[in-house]
């Protein structure tokens, strides 16, 4: 009944479908088509044009080192973003919801690390690993300990997973309050009148009316592990050491800006992107309350 009239919304509405088609979509098919073509010059000159090589790229993933190290490197971030970012969320955002005072404080808190660029978060860590005067090691130098190579094959990808990880927990875990502040106090009262328990009532109450949430956050932090680029450049540029911190956005932006294979590059965007679709299903298939009731 409020919206009789259908004009107002198709002009509030086409002015970002426009900015969708443009900026959005129409670069992402040029993408799918750029993976087709040897692209070995930026811009097609005369006498120089792309030359189609169909699926070559899609191929040559199939059988290079590093896109394999890259995706197990990815597939690794996002399992520790679903137990270490949205689980420590969960647990910080139930513990919250129980002070009666006190909550703004720790919202402010744990959200503050968003609101730092990741590329200086990047850069703090890196002076924390450094191998001569890095923090880690003074500290271990002050217990009379020898330095550690922080960034060393074996421990690289730990490191670089420790501040992705830290600095967006304060994202999932407003967004899980405020979930919960949304759950009926009637029902907590009610259970509690019953004899359950606080732990029983997180399950028995808080997770399931939460599930919606939960797989809003757990898409959201899938997707974005397989999207992270700025944090793990900074601190170990080029896959490094010796290519073992790879993952697919970082390989993607070194062999796409910094070695100019551009149709290589559009080859790897692609598969992120369906890689991600098909994950961010599966985690709707398996934890949305439409899908399973």
């Amino acid at each position: 009944m409020l919206y009789k009239k259908k004009f107002p919304l198709v002009v509030f509405l086409v002015p970002g479908l426009i900015l969708m088609l443009v900026f959005l979509y129409e670069p992402f098919i040029e993408n799918i088509i750029n993976s087709f073509y040897d692209m070995t010059s930026f811009v097609e000159i005369p006498g120089r044009k792309w030359r189609f090589i169909g699926t070559e790229n899609y191929r040559k993933l199939l059988r290079d080192e590093n896109v394999r190290t890259a995706l197990i490197n990815s597939i690794k971030m996002m399992g520790l973003t679903i137990i270490f970012q949205v689980g420590t969320a969960l647990v910080f955002a139930i513990l919250v919801s129980w002070l009666k005072k006190g909550q703004s404080f720790f919202r402010t808190v744990y959200f503050f690390p968003i609101v730092i660029s990741a590329t200086a978060i990047g850069l703090l860590f890196k002076l924390f690993y450094n191998y001569n005067g890095g923090m880690l090691n003074q500290i271990l130098a002050a217990f009379g300990r020898a330095p550690v190579n922080w960034l060393a094959p074996g421990r690289a990808f730990i490191m670089i997973a420790i501040p992705t990880l830290w600095s967006y927990v304060g994202f999932y875990f407003v967004i899980m309050l405020t979930g919960l502040n949304d759950i009926p106090e009637d029902l907590y009262e009610a259970a509690k009148v019953d004899g359950f328990s606080k732990l029983e009532r997180v399950f028995h109450i808080t997770l399931p009316l939460l599930r919606g949430v939960l797989c809003t956050c757990t898409i959201l932090a899938v997707t974005g592990a397989l999207k992270v680029f700025d944090l793990p450049w900074v601190i170990a540029p080029k896959g490094a050491p010796q290519g073992k911190t790879y993952i697919l956005g970082t390989l993607m932006y070194e062999q796409t800006f910094s070695i100019g294979n551009i149709d290589y590059g559009s080859a790897i965007a692609f598969v992120i992107v369906i890689f991600g679709f098909l994950m961010s299903q599966l985690v709707h298939k398996f934890l949305n309350p439409d899908v399973n009731s």
